[in-house]
């Protein structure tokens, strides 16, 4: 599998597995983050979503070798696809959590960019070369959370940002050694699995919807879902 899943105590993790191409994305990979966020969208068990790589590189981008010989419409709709899958991760309503070990690559940073937070080890970095490779890509999402000038900067230079920059710039939520990584995971999972699941999914709807809304569009939002949960009788102090 392109893509592994696994379920347990109401956490899904999904995992990118071609370490042999460096997890480089390609049809197959795209294919099965549609499908399998579909399965978690619906499933009222999973709380937390983890998105995690087997071997050294997270995501080195798309893969290069699947494109090969293919034709204008197939490139097109091998592009529309990788748009589908990051739309599919970013559009899960439960919390979702980047696990990023090594680099991440266009295509990588699509993903990660996608999820809601990244906790990184040093050994993390971010690069987004699609337009020195003579292509178009990552131009939406990281400009939206680093600011356009250094999404900029990365975009026509090729230039890494190290774990420890990506934190300061923003993209990275927490840099946590190897050896902390699991206990800092472990943490976060508790936290957020005790926390009551309506919350965070509302919570996390007005985040996304008001950050693209004027000031009192976005009060709207977080107004309508009080008002939703406190016809739902699920709000504090109700039990």
């Amino acid at each position: 599998m392109s893509v592994l899943q696994s379920i347990e105590n109401g956490v899904a993790t999904l995992t990118l597995n071609r370490p042999e191409s460096r997890n480089a994305l390609n049809l197959d990979m795209c294919d099965r983050l549609i499908s399998i966020s579909r399965e978690i969208q619906i499933n009222e068990e999973i709380r937390l979503v983890l998105v995690r790589a087997n071997g050294p590189v997270f995501c080195a981008g798309a893969d290069l070798k699947e494109r090969q010989g293919m034709n204008e419409t197939q490139v097109r709709e091998r592009r529309m696809k990788g748009f589908a899958a990051y739309a599919a991760l970013e559009g899960l309503p439960m919390p979702t959590i980047a696990v990023v070990q090594g680099p991440a690559v266009g295509s990588g940073c699509e993903i990660v960019g996608a999820c809601d937070f990244i906790v990184a080890t040093p050994e993390a970095s971010f690069r987004t070369p699609e337009a020195l490779r003579g292509t178009v890509g990552a131009t939406q999402r990281l400009p939206r959370i680093l600011g356009k000038r250094l999404a900029k900067d990365l975009m026509f230079t090729g230039r890494a940002l190290s774990a420890e920059e990506a934190g300061v710039a923003g993209l990275v939520s927490r840099v946590v050694s190897r050896s902390d990584l699991d206990s800092t995971l472990e943490q976060i999972t508790k936290i957020i699995l005790n926390a009551p699941p309506q919350s965070l999914r509302l919570a996390k709807r007005c985040i996304d919807g008001g950050v693209e809304l004027d000031p009192q569009g976005a009060l709207d939002t977080e107004i309508a879902a009080i008002e939703g949960q406190l016809a739902s009788g699920n709000w504090m102090g109700k039990q």
